[in-house]
């Protein structure tokens, strides 16, 4: 058991995290390693998350956390919502916190601001009078608060990836079963109308038995990436160092709640396929020219501008998952659903349906599909949802949802092993391009519950009583 332990802090790094964030983690059972990833796998379970439902809250008391970039926009929605409680708004910068602050001028939420230094974030995670911390720091952050806040008793709400290592996928889930604290990556895309409609679908067998699904983030950003504002101390530029598919969550996430991974099947092996930087280098190297600020970028490697991931399942399924940030190509996040029955796609076009290979079901076909699978939570909030906006609505949605099933004692609809899982394609992907795209096994972080674990119920057949107080 000693030898157990010391392997599993040495493999995990969580001798140096865990005098970071506070805590030792207990010795597990039994430790083994995969073959081909020598990362850890959990030969036990503390406690299974899957379809865990916490002790309701009547009110949800909320301290924010990195308020830059989405942050702000989270602050907005959540005041919206009844039954919350905006206690401490938190970030490095003071004049950021001030901004969000002024956001929830003339509404009831008087929150404490936290700035300035920076483990002022640590104060927030130690309050006694907050139940829920939200994440929205750079994303080397999220798993080292998010341990943290679980491990003094407050659920968890990060934004994606929730972690970049494996190592910090493993310390999600053995937090959050140990402490039985929710860890909900905030997958906003899981929300989206038409990813809800097709999920609704697959549940009710409209697609047959589905076989493959497509996913993406094809975004071009890459004068973002570069800008000396948009992203505090270039973090987002330099994660783009690391050669993979570094935000697969978008695509990934509707794909895998409709195939039901980690409810009925997992996600087996990966492989992953990167082309060459053919332009954030070359961009590096034209603005040192002009700008000292970037020449320690100038000769830096770069990720591919295109990476492509094939995953398989355990029970032969396959998904594709596609990421571009660099490119002049058309927004898309692709989405499709293959079945035996039917297919659905949207992206860069309008989401559609079709049932042969002969074409997309007609307007007026797709239209009475809206109306016979409309999703309960869409006809219940979702034009509240899109007035009050963030992408469209989906924002609005997910974070209504998530404050409705905390305040009903519903399990959440993305755990921490969907964290974890949907995280762990980034490093996952990194390692196999490394590798001339050999194939990398997935670990399953359920330690097997996935063969007993319940799909989600994120159309909302329960909850649906919290109100929206103001648009």
């Amino acid at each position: 058991m000693k030898n157990n332990r010391r392997n599993f802090l040495k493999l995990t790094g969580l001798a140096g995290a865990g005098i970071l964030a506070g805590y030792t983690t207990p010795a597990l059972a039994d430790i083994s390693v995969t073959s081909n990833t020598g990362l850890l796998k959990a030969a036990r379970q503390h406690f299974n998350m899957s379809g865990y439902a916490a002790p309701r809250l009547d009110k949800v008391r909320i301290g924010f956390i990195g308020l830059g970039n989405r942050g702000p926009g989270a602050v907005t929605r959540m005041s919206k919502i009844e039954g919350v409680e905006i206690k401490a708004l938190c970030d490095l910068r003071p004049e950021k916190a001030e901004a969000a602050r002024k956001r929830l001028e003339n509404t009831l939420h008087q929150p404490v601001m936290y700035s300035g230094n920076e483990n002022e974030w640590k104060k927030v995670c130690e309050r006694k009078d907050i139940d829920l911390i939200y994440i929205a720091t750079p994303w080397y952050l999220h798993t080292p608060m998010a341990v943290y806040a679980m491990e003094h008793g407050k659920h968890v709400a990060t934004e994606i990836p929730a972690a970049v290592t494996m190592e910090e996928c493993w310390q999600l889930v053995e937090t959050s079963e140990r402490t039985r604290k929710h860890c909900m990556m905030l997958e906003n895309c899981c929300y989206d109308f038409f990813e809800l409609l097709t999920l609704n679908m697959a549940r009710q067998g409209y697609f047959g038995e589905i076989m493959h699904g497509e996913g993406a983030y094809i975004h071009d950003i890459l004068e973002g990436n570069f800008s000396k504002s948009k992203y505090y101390d270039m973090w987002r530029l330099k994660q783009n160092q690391r050669n993979g598919n570094l935000y697969p969550m978008h695509g990934l996430g509707p794909v895998a709640q409709a195939m039901n991974i980690n409810r009925g099947d997992k996600m087996d092996y990966l492989v992953s396929m990167s082309c060459n930087d053919f332009m954030m280098a070359p961009m590096a190297k034209e603005l040192a020219a002009k700008d000292s600020f970037y020449k320690e970028f100038a000769n830096k490697d770069f990720r591919g501008n295109m990476n492509t991931t094939t995953i398989r399942t355990n029970k032969g399924k396959t998904i594709m998952l596609q990421h571009d940030v660099t490119t002049p190509r058309p927004y898309s996040r692709i989405h499709l659903i293959s079945g035996t029955k039917a297919t659905a796609q949207k992206y860069p076009l309008p989401g559609r349906i079709a049932t042969s290979h002969e074409g997309w079901l007609k307007d007026v076909e797709l239209k009475a599909l809206e109306e016979k699978y409309q999703p309960p939570i869409v006809a219940k909030i979702g034009e509240i949802a899109k007035q009050v906006g963030g992408h469209g609505g989906m924002d609005f949605l997910m974070d209504w949802r998530l404050i409705d099933c905390l305040r009903n004692g519903l399990p959440l609809d993305i755990d921490v092993y969907d964290a974890a899982a949907w995280s762990a394609i980034g490093p996952l992907s990194e390692k196999s391009v490394k590798n001339r795209s050999n194939s990398v096994d997935i670990p399953d972080f359920t330690s097997g519950s996935w063969k007993t674990n319940q799909p989600v119920d994120i159309t909302m057949a329960k909850g649906g009583n919290t109100k929206v107080v103001r648009i």
